[in-house]
């Protein structure tokens, strides 16, 4: 069974989402132009590294990866991008499996502790499958309201 994607933290959601080429001047003509989707981690990943100039293990540490990892967004964001260049293509920006605000939460069913977002509208425990968690406020990274899930 393949590993579920882990919650990307980014810190910057753009306002534009959408650039398009303007071929030899005639921006009219936007029906004809194909497009490519940046994800919205690719861009950040991009932000970090290229504009903020962080090492990789900054960057990775920012969005809460491991360095392959980021390396690995990193690679596809900056392939799309030349892509997109070089063959006149729009980006859109949007989508993937980011979060502003990732929480750590304690399983009250066997003790487990698992990760999940703020944006999460399901939390279980990835050990037990229990729905008994609750914030564990000692290491998490946001000022969560009460996020505690109740369901027994």
């Amino acid at each position: 069974m393949a590993r579920p994607v882990k919650w990307r933290r980014v810190e910057f959601i753009p306002e534009d989402t959408y650039f398009l080429p303007c071929p030899k001047g005639n921006c009219k003509r936007f029906e004809d132009v194909d497009e490519i989707r940046l994800k919205v981690e690719e861009l950040e990943a991009m932000r970090l590294k290229d504009i903020e100039k962080l090492t990789q293990a900054g960057c990775a540490k920012r969005m809460e990866v491991s360095r392959q990892t980021f390396q690995n967004i990193i690679d596809e964001a900056r392939r799309k991008v030349a892509v997109a260049l070089t063959e006149g293509k729009a980006i859109s920006v949007g989508g993937g499996r980011y979060t502003r605000n990732i929480c750590k939460f304690r399983c009250r069913s066997c003790g487990d502790e698992t990760e999940a977002s703020v944006e999460q509208k399901q939390r279980t425990c990835k050990h037990c499958g229990s729905t008994m968690i609750s914030c564990n406020k000692k290491k998490c990274h946001t000022e969560c309201e009460d996020l505690e899930t109740h369901k027994d």
